[in-house]
């Protein structure tokens, strides 16, 4: 089928600014979707029926007028953070033709003098503000797209919260129209309250003393965790992810998550990471509702229960964690079911009926069994000596798939 839907990216110069293909595209369209502010900017001399997106967003009355010819308005480039990528999920590339403005990024970077490349871009509509913690460090620019005019206020609220009350931020309202602005100001002196909602807020990150240095590698400080003790510690935890090994777009299960250590520093990996943290302490729950905010992933998603009954729905998992409960009769058994082929299960344990379970379990199902033993100088007397930790049993499998099961079970010893 060839192409009936073009998505017109339009920027704050409205209709006059855009180029002769997509002036061509809404004049010969029967049909104009989009937003009530982007409608607004057309001509009335288009004949096209002007259709604004129902609230709550729905795709479907769009999508009902399939091969006919068909246009959506979309601010910048459709592409970026837009519809134009949700639509390119829901329909076949020769369906859909995008026809792109310049972004806010791209004209945001062209005020400032920034690289593009060098910035990092957080979108906080439709997301939660803590989103930003994971792209907080000193010296780091960052470009946000906000969510409403009182979203500076906010992130400048968050920023002094952080530590990061240096951080130099401009404010950029309605790039490329009539009506642009620009405002600049310190997180801890920003006093801004009128605000347009159209806006961009570029961000030059500076630390005080004091705040928290939050490494781009696995294995974060455990202060930078709250928790009761039951947290995967700093040295474990970093050989723990590197057997998980994870990658872009996949899901992990946290069975047993204690304070959410192990899903939060897996979905810091990438953005596209993902993880459930499953918890039954309802004092835990609250634990991890809280770092996952304040170390920047407040998608992780928590499940209220103890396993193996609160696996049961659970999407199929790319790698599974058991750090508490290898012990307890069917969690071993439940995550290897629901564990995908190729998946990954790493299992820590600490005492030693934990350590058998791991043993027995690689008798029957393969994989390597690790012994994890630190020690900290510590002071004793006048002098220091080695304080040593629990030694920690780690069992690290991967699920054969289809035809490789049979071939990977341990075969039993035979007699010369």
């Amino acid at each position: 089928m060839p192409a009936w839907l073009t998505v017109v990216g339009i920027g704050d110069d409205g209709f006059a600014g855009l180029g002769r293909p997509a002036r061509r595209a809404l004049l010969e369209a029967s049909a104009i979707y989009g937003g009530e502010r982007h409608l607004s900017m057309l001509p009335a001399r288009l004949a096209a029926r002007r259709a604004a997106w129902p609230r709550p967003f729905d795709l479907a009355p769009l999508l009902a007028e399939r091969g006919r010819s068909v246009c959506v308005l979309a601010s910048g480039d459709p592409m970026l953070f837009g519809v134009g990528a949700t639509l390119a999920r829901q329909l076949p590339a020769d369906e859909l033709r995008v026809l792109p403005a310049p972004s806010s990024l791209s004209l945001a970077a062209a005020r400032l003098g920034w690289p593009l490349q060098e910035v990092a871009v957080v979108s906080l509509v439709g997301r939660p503000l803590p989103t930003l913690n994971a792209h907080l460090h000193d010296g780091a620019r960052v470009f946000v797209l906000s969510a409403d005019g009182g979203t500076p206020a906010a992130l400048a609220a968050l920023l002094n919260a952080r530590g990061f009350g240096a951080t130099r931020m401009t404010v950029l309202e309605h790039l490329g129209g009539d009506a642009e602005r620009r405002i600049d100001g310190r997180a801890d002196q920003w006093s801004a309250r009128d605000v347009a909602a159209l806006n961009l807020i570029a961000l030059e990150c500076r630390a005080t003393d004091g705040a928290p240095r939050l490494p781009l590698t696995c294995g974060l400080p455990d202060d930078a965790f709250r928790h009761d003790g039951q947290l995967t510690k700093r040295d474990v935890r970093a050989i723990t992810l590197a057997r998980l090994a994870p990658a872009p777009g996949e899901l992990l299960w946290d069975v047993g998550a204690g304070s959410g250590s192990i899903g939060i520093e897996w979905m810091r990996a990438h953005p596209a990471c993902r993880a459930i943290a499953i918890e039954a302490h309802a004092e835990r729950q609250r634990f991890i509702e809280h770092n996952r905010d304040a170390l920047g992933v407040p998608g992780l998603q928590l499940v209220a229960g103890r396993a193996p009954e609160a696996l049961d729905g659970l999407p199929t998992p790319d790698a599974v964690f058991i750090g508490g409960g290898v012990t307890v009769p069917g969690v071993l058994d439940a995550c290897w079911a629901s564990l995908r082929d190729g998946g990954r299960l790493v299992a820590n344990a600490v005492t030693l009926q934990g350590e058998a379970a791991l043993a027995a379990w690689r008798e029957q199902h393969g994989g390597t069994l690790t012994r994890i033993a630190l020690a900290d100088a510590q002071p004793l007397g006048g002098f220091d000596t080695w304080r040593q930790a629990l030694p920690i049993t780690l069992l690290d499998v991967v699920k054969p798939c289809g035809d490789e099961r049979a071939a990977s079970r341990p075969q039993p010893e035979r007699s010369a």
